[in-house]
């Protein structure tokens, strides 16, 4: 009986940190800024989240891979919110070859009003989801953040999505490699304006978004890039 009632509190136990680890949608934090540009963590799916310009990242495409075992539950699959707002769309555009999702490649979409929150979806491809690396993501921020200029938009909000697609990616580096990209982009950006060679607007604010079991982790690899980069 003594055995079953610690193994019962060991169970209690477990699922009151795992409860305390559960931060509610529609949280955000300011985990600090680099240039000026703030970066704000946020419990959001992309399909909700208000900003000028949404950014989310997709893998090649494989036959139904958003509702495969791996992906997250349809209750929390960014993607899976993406495709229910685009109507089916979003899955269409994979489908079809139309977007194939290469390593780094982009396609600009323009939702139908209402459909979702931002007013602008860029898509860009992860490649191979057998042989991603979490290097790449620098990559993927830093063609984020230019695109996201060159559009002329004062802010966006960035949703990696691996572990919506079923791939069990460490959380803080991939958030802090996406801020690295970021910053990367914008202060390519200031030296083309300090010459004369660029007239884009001021990048201010980007949306850094996760799950809510994800939001500390991926806040504590964001709070670390920025150290990091604020030192450079």
């Amino acid at each position: 009986m003594r055995k079953f009632m610690l193994s019962f509190a060991a169970v209690l136990l477990s699922l009151t940190l795992t409860a305390q680890n559960i931060t509610p949608v529609g949280t955000s934090k300011n985990w600090g800024s680099v240039d000026g540009i703030s970066m704000i963590g946020l419990v959001q799916g992309p399909s909700s989240a208000d900003t000028q310009l949404q950014v989310a990242c997709v893998f090649e495409y494989t036959q139904n891979d958003i509702h495969s075992a791996q992906a997250l539950p349809a209750n929390l699959n960014g993607l899976v919110h993406l495709d229910d707002a685009l109507k089916g769309e979003f899955t269409k555009i994979r489908q079809s070859g139309q977007f194939k999702g290469h390593s780094l490649e982009t396609i600009l979409i323009t939702p139908l009003a209402g459909s979702m929150s931002a007013k602008k979806l860029l898509l860009i491809g992860l490649g191979d989801r057998n042989n991603f690396s979490p290097e790449l993501m620098t990559s993927v921020g830093e063609v984020a953040a230019r695109e996201a200029m060159r559009l002329n938009v004062t802010n966006f909000a960035f949703a990696s999505d691996l572990k919506d697609a079923g791939i069990d990616s460490p959380t803080a580096l991939i958030a802090g490699n996406v801020v690295k990209g970021i910053v990367l982009a914008n202060r390519s950006e200031t030296y083309l304006k300090e010459h004369q060679l660029s007239h884009t607007k001021k990048l201010k604010k980007v949306y850094l978004l996760a799950g809510p079991s994800f939001f500390e982790v991926a806040g504590g690899g964001i709070q670390a890039a920025i150290a990091e980069v604020n030192r450079k």
